[in-house]
């Protein structure tokens, strides 16, 4: 049947079409299950395996079927109207939440089919998409089939004539910018920031409104989500006109310089990594005057004081490149910045000072009062808080050399550091200077002496990771 139709020309007349339609409709159109799992986490592609469909090869028979009697050259769109409907339309939207992979393909297929073939239900199903989206959004949270009608909305903007309608625009900002709230966007992200930067093509002067809207929604503890935002932004800013670049910089790297600062290395390297996209580099230069001052703080105390090597080293290529750029700004923020953190220190100073000086009043006021009833909590046990302990105390040396040689000199520092890393390490089992029994001794079955990198007691001792290297 399937090879009848695909090659035989003429067999599509009037009557077949409520035959088939009917027959799709008959197979197709059903209730859903209830999912595997409704309350529990969210479907993970690459940790669960799909729910599959069990008629799946009497349904397969039946969607490409379908596929082939609309996409026949004898297929003609003014007798199917009659049959092909929006009630159709709808029933066909209610399958996209199937759990089987394998049918919501068929689906988006199908219904791109008749998007493109049917121009009278373009509207009503791009309204019902967005109706889909926004249960998704504002009530339930929970839908298998949202990439896939995603994928089928990239293409459609793609065709949107220019200029775009309004009701476009609405669909950008009240659809599309939502979608990144959801705590399940990794299931959809890449389909949803393909349709953002479609959009952008189109017209460039919504830039602003989406960026802020990205901003707005920016993860604060989901950190995966925010590399994928960081993803996005990036895309964005390779299609970005330069004079709109310029009215999202400063909360743009206001919110790049957080991520600089995050403790998850991975944020921290996504958000580096823009300083090796070349055009983003030229936007930054062309503006440097904003952006460097909002930037130098984070990334010169990050060269200092997160965890991760690797950070250390793109944080220093960041600065080099910015010192290559404008070294006279450059100079600028470094005393800037020295003069920012002399002035917050003199004002946690002045802040201890105050207390102290308030303390000794309330004392005096106590005496003074000579009080009957003596206070539930004494004076003397409330005590001032002391100024807050520096992190690092290169921070706030003031003295600090931070010019060009001194920054080429701790990246080829790095490097190096990275290249001994990456050398072979003997184990430590047979090493000279270990003791005792197991992996050392010293007293304790875990303890290494010497050079080890445990002590008699367990406790990770300083030189950890500087084992022997092989001779």
């Amino acid at each position: 049947m399937l090879d009848y139709i695909t090659t035989q020309r003429g067999v599509i007349t009037d009557l077949i079409y409520p035959e088939v339609i009917k027959m799709f409709s008959t197979n197709l159109f059903r209730s859903i299950p209830p999912q595997v799992n409704p309350t529990g986490d969210v479907f993970d592609p690459e940790e669960d395996e799909p729910v599959l469909e069990l008629a799946w090869p009497h349904l397969q028979v039946v969607y490409e079927f379908f596929l082939r009697f609309v996409e026949s050259p004898d297929f003609n769109t003014n007798i199917a109207k009659r049959y092909i409907d929006q009630t159709f339309v709808l029933n066909l939207l209610e399958l996209f939440d199937s759990e089987d992979p394998r049918e919501r393909d068929f689906l988006k297929t199908t219904l791109h089919r008749i998007y493109g073939k049917f121009l009278n239900l373009r509207a009503f199903i791009r309204r019902s998409m967005n109706n889909v989206f926004f249960q998704f959004v504002y009530e339930t949270e929970r839908h298998n089939g949202i990439a896939e009608l995603l994928e089928i909305l990239g293409s459609i903007i793609n065709g949107f004539a220019l200029p775009l309608k309004e009701e476009h625009k609405t669909f950008l900002s009240r659809v599309l910018i939502p979608l990144h709230k959801v705590k399940s966007l990794a299931m959809y992200h890449p389909q949803l920031a393909y349709c953002v930067v479609q959009f952008l093509e189109k017209d460039s002067a919504l830039t602003e409104e989406v960026l802020l809207g990205l901003l707005k929604y920016w993860p604060k503890v989901n950190s995966p989500k925010e590399v994928m935002f960081l993803n996005e932004v990036e895309e964005i800013l390779d299609v970005i006109d330069p004079m709109e670049f310029q009215k999202i910089q400063v909360p743009l790297f206001q919110q790049l310089a957080r991520c600089v600062n995050s403790q998850h290395f991975q944020v921290a390297e996504r958000a580096l990594y823009y300083w090796n996209n070349e055009y983003i580099v030229n936007l930054m230069g062309d503006n440097l005057p904003v952006i460097l001052p909002i930037v130098f703080p984070a990334l010169y105390k990050n060269s200092k004081t997160h965890w991760n090597r690797t950070i250390h080293g793109m944080v220093y290529n960041a600065l080099k490149l910015f010192m290559d750029i404008n070294n006279e700004l450059f100079d600028e923020c470094v005393h800037a910045f020295k003069q920012n953190v002399l002035a917050e220190r003199n004002h946690q100073q002045q802040r201890y000072d105050n207390w102290v000086e308030l303390h000794q009043h309330a004392k005096k006021a106590v005496i003074e009062l000579r009080l009957t009833k003596p206070p539930v909590l004494s004076i003397d046990d409330i005590h001032p808080p002391e100024p807050a302990a520096e992190d690092d105390e290169l921070i706030n040396d003031v003295t600090l050399d931070l010019s060009h040689a001194t920054i080429e000199a701790e990246a080829l520092e790095f490097e190096e550091a990275v290249a001994m890393e990456r050398l072979p390490h003997a184990d430590v089992g047979g090493i000279d200077g270990v003791e005792g029994t197991g992996v050392g001794g010293g007293g304790g079955t875990l303890g290494m002496n010497g050079n080890g990198n445990m002590n008699g007691n367990g406790v990770v001792s300083e030189s950890c990771f500087n084992f022997p290297q092989w001779s």
